[in-house]
């Protein structure tokens, strides 16, 4: 177990990963591989097995509760007898769930609940070999998920259960749980797959956790420039949007191959989605408005996307918020044959995907002024 444990913290913090979403009100599916070890009276086998279902529903960014279905499979050689005992159980659990990071790739979490046991004992030494159902358990957990791809998130878990019994090992009396006294316990180790099967509502918790980028554009003051200016199209102050723009969004983009380009701040989308969010109408209609006051002005619409999913799907979705920003802007009356789009991907990051900052201002649209 202590090699397995190893293997995965190599593995979590070694592996170059996409990052993570919040689920706001989703529900997500887990399946573990589970090796359990009973503390109590008797001499545990080195490695005990079992498995386990996970039904997680989340009410926040941060709080979930979870319903847990498990198979435990504790062997051990009794003390007083020279036999081998085994203890077949099934525990039917419930917990609460508060995750720490859920915007970041590694995701801690600990949670707290209880369940209801059956098992069969065979080869008691004090108790009798029998099946028994209705003792409960104190469940105390943490563990951290560790997202690899859009829905899929690889997930590892310890846990501390203290049953209301002192029979659970087949022995009454004598020595108690982990720590102390006499009712049983054993702790157990998981690893295993979570798929979020249902995101829910989109969230923009971790958008705003950007240093609240979205929250500090002063959108009105870029269209009460824009519209002054825009009334006499040869004295557009360029420059003076230039600043405002630095402003809020630190520096121009360049482009490693020397591409010069606008992002339109505040130009949002709904989460894995092409349709746009309310405050992204006012600055795309400052947009419109610029355009048709330059009407000798061609301009390549550029999306783009921070890196979660596949290269493919980056590719689809930046393209498909192109063409909804290029309608909107032929819905204002610009000529079509102005315009181009193109799709980019996650292919030109111009902030690191490893933080949740830097994932908000990858996912952008972008001006170029091709004349």
């Amino acid at each position: 177990m202590k090699k397995l444990l190893l293997f995965f913290m190599v593995f979590a913090f070694a592996v170059t990963s996409i990052n993570a979403q919040a689920s706001k009100d989703g529900w997500a599916l887990g399946l573990d591989f589970v090796s359990p070890r009973l503390f109590g009276d008797i001499s545990s086998e080195d490695i005990d097995f079992g498995g386990r279902i996970i039904l997680q529903k989340h009410f926040s960014e941060s709080a979930a509760m979870r319903f847990n279905v498990d198979y435990l499979m504790f062997t051990g050689q009794n003390t007083v007898a020279p036999t081998k005992f085994t203890n077949n159980a099934i525990k039917f659990g419930i917990g609460a769930v508060y995750n720490f990071l859920p915007c970041e790739v590694f995701n801690p979490y600990v949670g707290v609940g209880g369940s209801a046991l059956y098992y069969t004992l065979k080869n008691a030494a004090g108790v009798k070999d029998d099946s028994y159902f209705g003792e409960v358990s104190a469940d105390f957990f943490f563990g951290g998920t560790f997202n690899f791809a859009e829905d899929w998130f690889l997930k590892v878990e310890l846990s501390q259960n203290t049953v209301s019994t002192d029979k659970f090992d087949g022995i009454k009396g004598g020595q108690g749980g982990l720590f102390g006294g006499t009712l049983d316990s054993y702790t157990s180790f998981g690893l295993g797959l979570m798929y979020y099967i249902d995101r829910g509502s989109s969230s923009t918790y971790c958008d705003n956790l950007a240093n609240g980028m979205s929250a500090n554009i002063d959108y009105a003051k870029i269209e009460e420039i824009v519209k002054k200016y825009a009334k006499t199209p040869a004295d557009v102050d360029y420059n003076k949007i230039e600043d405002i723009v630095k402003k809020h969004a630190a520096k121009p983009v360049v482009h490693a191959d020397g591409d010069k380009n606008w992002v339109l701040i505040g130009v949002n989308f709904d989460f894995n989605k092409s349709t746009l969010t309310n405050e992204s109408y006012p600055i795309l209609a400052n947009a419109a408005q610029v355009l048709l006051s330059n009407p000798s002005m061609k301009v390549e619409i550029q999306g783009h996307t921070d890196n979660i999913g596949s290269a493919n799907a980056n590719k689809k979705l930046s393209t498909a918020r192109a063409e909804t920003v290029k309608s909107y802007l032929v819905s204002k009356g610009v000529d079509a044959g102005r315009l181009t789009t193109v799709g980019l991907g996650d292919s030109k990051p111009i902030s690191d995907n490893k933080t949740a900052q830097g994932r908000a201002f990858n996912r952008r649209i972008e001006f170029k002024v091709v004349k």
